[in-house]
């Protein structure tokens, strides 16, 4: 078990340390002040359904507070033009393991809403982020799945 939690405490710390300028965060105003964070330079993601509906935003890997582990952490807006109802859908991969599709931000007719999401991040971890029309508990008609996981090398 300790070398378990010995590679987990290494592959966090080797995936800070080759992130690129990384830096010590104050807490977000409103946020709990129980201890900075690091945060890595932000990387731009997109999606988009068609014409109809598209989402973009930002990304960026943050250290738990406990200093063991990660969390990716996306910000956005989903914008339609049309009528149809579309949603934001991520899932991830973590060793192997597929988790379920998680709806993170719906909007129906023509408007812009927020995305906003948080998943536990490791090495290992992969993820993707798609639009998809609105209204099943499983997303079947989506555009493209974009990988939300990979990071620029050099900045």
């Amino acid at each position: 078990m300790r070398i378990a939690r010995w590679t987990v405490a290494a592959a966090t710390a080797a995936l800070f340390a080759a992130a690129p300028a990384t830096a010590l965060a104050a807490p977000a105003e409103g946020a709990s002040a129980v201890a900075p964070t690091i945060t890595a330079t932000t990387v731009a993601w997109d999606a988009a359904y068609g014409t109809e509906a598209s989402a973009s935003g930002t990304r960026w890997a943050e250290q738990k507070p406990s200093g063991f582990g990660a969390d990716l952490v996306l910000t956005g807006t989903l914008t339609t033009t049309g009528t149809g109802c579309y949603a934001v859908w991520t899932q991830f991969t973590n060793d192997f393991s597929a988790g379920p599709t998680k709806k993170q931000a719906e909007v129906c007719g023509a408007g812009t809403v927020a995305v906003n999401a948080r998943q536990s991040y490791s090495l290992t971890t992969t993820g993707s982020i798609a639009i998809c029309k609105a209204g099943t508990t499983y997303p079947s008609d989506c555009g493209e799945w974009k990988s939300i996981t990979h990071w620029p090398i050099g900045g």
